[in-house]
């Protein structure tokens, strides 16, 4: 599987991006905005990736209240977790695509989200990222966690940490 763009490579400040939810709603994510953001695309959503999704949503819920979490697709999706803390969001016009390289280039998911996350600290930098070369294989939530952590406590507020 290859990608349309290069990645953005960790420690590059993020871009800011306006996405829209699965009512329209748009919403700008991305860039400095005095909380980690974690963004997570996903070609598709499935029974297991969802399952996946609701453990990383419990697990993160209350230990890192200063992040904000959100699943990118490329088709629409609602918010589909009971009690979500994560806000589920449409990438239509493919800029998620285009500024942080996630679009898939070729095969039978050629134009879609990859399967993704992108920990993007505080200071609006790309803290951590986690691209998967096999869409079936499941994130690494205990390098995560361990990540989330660790941007959040380096965050000062005074410039570059």
């Amino acid at each position: 599987m290859h990608l349309d763009e290069e990645p953005l490579d960790i420690g590059y400040s993020s871009e800011k991006i306006v996405l829209s939810d699965y009512n329209d709603k748009e919403l700008k994510i991305g860039g400095q905005n005095g909380k980690s953001q974690l963004l997570i695309t996903l070609p598709a959503l499935d029974t297991a990736t969802m399952q996946e999704l609701s453990t990383i949503q419990k697990e993160t819920f209350g230990l890192f209240n200063d992040c904000n979490t959100y699943v990118i697709t490329s088709e629409e999706h609602p918010n589909v977790l009971d009690d979500t803390k994560i806000t589920f969001l449409k990438d239509s016009e493919g800029e998620m695509g285009d500024f942080y390289g996630t679009r898939i280039a070729d095969g039978e998911f050629a134009g879609k989200q990859t399967k993704a996350l992108i920990l993007i600290s505080k200071d609006g930098a790309i803290f951590y990222d986690e691209f998967l070369e096999n869409l079936d294989d499941k994130f690494n939530t205990e390098t995560l966690y361990r990540k989330m952590k660790a941007a959040q406590e380096c965050y000062t507020g005074k410039g570059c940490h």
